[in-house]
């Protein structure tokens, strides 16, 4: 479970409200390969994305301002 002291971690310089949608972007995808590939999840695609962001395997990315 994602607790307020794991987003403060995840967050850094960044804002809590763009962690919230790349951990939510990222648990569609899980969910959505998942389905696709006839996989049982085991873990719900939440704490496996939360896990994926704090391993550092993803990263935030903001759009480049020209």
């Amino acid at each position: 479970m994602l607790r307020p002291n794991d987003i403060e971690k995840l967050k850094g310089k960044d804002s809590r409200y763009a962690v919230v949608i790349a951990i939510a972007k990222r648990a569609r995808e899980i969910a959505q390969d998942a389905e696709e590939n006839s996989v049982i999840l085991m873990e719900k695609p939440v704490s496996m994305a939360i896990n994926d962001f704090t391993d550092g395997d993803y990263k935030i990315m903001f759009p480049s301002e020209d």
